[in-house]
């Protein structure tokens, strides 16, 4: 399957969102101007898909939010939505529980119907502007990704982003994987490389204590089962970006497939679906999901960094380029 365009629907207002299909190295992806969506992922020899996704426009409006989307410009949770840059203060409108604010706001990069600046049949760049204030954050930010297929069955994105104003700046894929097509992913064995966590209060906020893995839920330094332990926390990769390397590791014993995260990020966040709903309306292949069905691996920066002093920090300057690189690399276990 070569690179090709097809009109996937459109939003309440009227714009079209298009898919666009590349393939490489024994992968085929499907990806939406609609969030910078990864909609379908797939490798050779697998029968069912390896991300949760929708055949149709309707539920990523609904029911499958953030769904292999592009979120940010500040991914993840803000403390009452609000923070302080240079001794001025700044709100965002909350959407997370009615106080925080979530993946950039009620309107974040997540939910933006984002421009086609390049395609080829193994990758495709994709770019929006963010005007000065919206959703009450700073700045003008042009950001840009390529979401590409290098190679050896590895799916890549690449974002950059630059501002004209001081502003949080952490964009994270927010995919669900599921490398078995089970039900659920409580199977599944996760490894991460990481020796600390960040602790949250009851509404999934940080709160500020970076604490040590070991002895806890947490400690997936070897590989464990996902199990039903209610994870939706960030791992500690390194205290700012570092050179792409590996972090995590997820199997499924099942199927003999795994997937290797590899970043620059400093900080992984973890979340086992167990809050997603049984949904009415069919994903890929007119599969059902419900709890537990996908894992997210968002790398980003750290939560709530713009109010944490004591976590690296997430502030993009004018002069500076941001720069996040995350891969997903698949490997068959020979016989699985």
């Amino acid at each position: 399957m070569g690179n090709s365009l097809d009109h996937f629907g459109r939003m309440p207002d009227g714009q079209a969102v298009e898919r666009i299909a590349i393939a490489g190295g024994g992968l085929k992806a499907s990806v939406l101007t609609y969030g910078a969506t990864l909609q379908d992922l797939r490798i050779e020899g697998v029968d069912h898909p390896l991300v949760l996704g929708a055949p149709e426009l309707a539920p990523y409006l609904g029911p499958m939010n953030y769904f292999g989307a592009l979120v940010g410009r500040f991914a993840n949770r803000i403390a009452g939505g609000s923070f302080s840059i240079d001794g001025e203060r700044f709100q965002v409108p909350p959407n997370w529980l009615e106080k925080h604010a979530l993946h950039g706001g009620v309107q974040g990069t997540g939910k933006k119907v984002w421009r086609i600046a390049d395609a080829a049949t193994d990758r495709v760049r994709l770019e929006f502007t963010l005007p000065d204030r919206d959703m009450g954050f700073p700045g003008a930010m042009k950001i840009l990704v390529d979401v590409s297929l290098p190679g050896e069955a590895a799916l890549s994105f690449d974002i950059r982003a630059e501002a004209d104003a001081a502003t949080p700046c952490s964009f994270a894929h927010h995919s669900y994987f599921n490398l078995d097509g089970s039900a659920d992913i409580t199977g599944h064995e996760l490894s991460i490389e990481a020796d600390s966590y960040l602790p949250v209060d009851a509404d999934l906020i940080p709160t500020g204590e970076i604490a040590p893995v070991a002895g806890t839920k947490f400690d997936f330094r070897r590989p464990k089962t996902v199990g039903t332990n209610c994870i939706d926390h960030n791992f500690c990769l390194s205290d700012g970006q570092r050179p792409i390397r590996p972090v995590a590791v997820l199997r499924a014993p099942s199927s003999g497939l795994s997937m290797t995260v590899e970043t620059t990020e400093p900080g992984l966040q973890v979340y086992d679906g167990r809050n997603m709903r049984a949904m009415d309306a069919p994903g890929l292949d007119n599969r059902r999901y419900g709890p537990f069905a996908g894992i997210a691996l968002e790398t980003q920066s750290w939560p709530d960094a713009p109010n944490q002093p004591g976590f690296p920090s997430a502030i993009l300057r004018p002069d500076e380029t941001y720069r996040h690189v995350v891969r997903y690399v698949f490997q068959k276990e020979s016989g699985g």
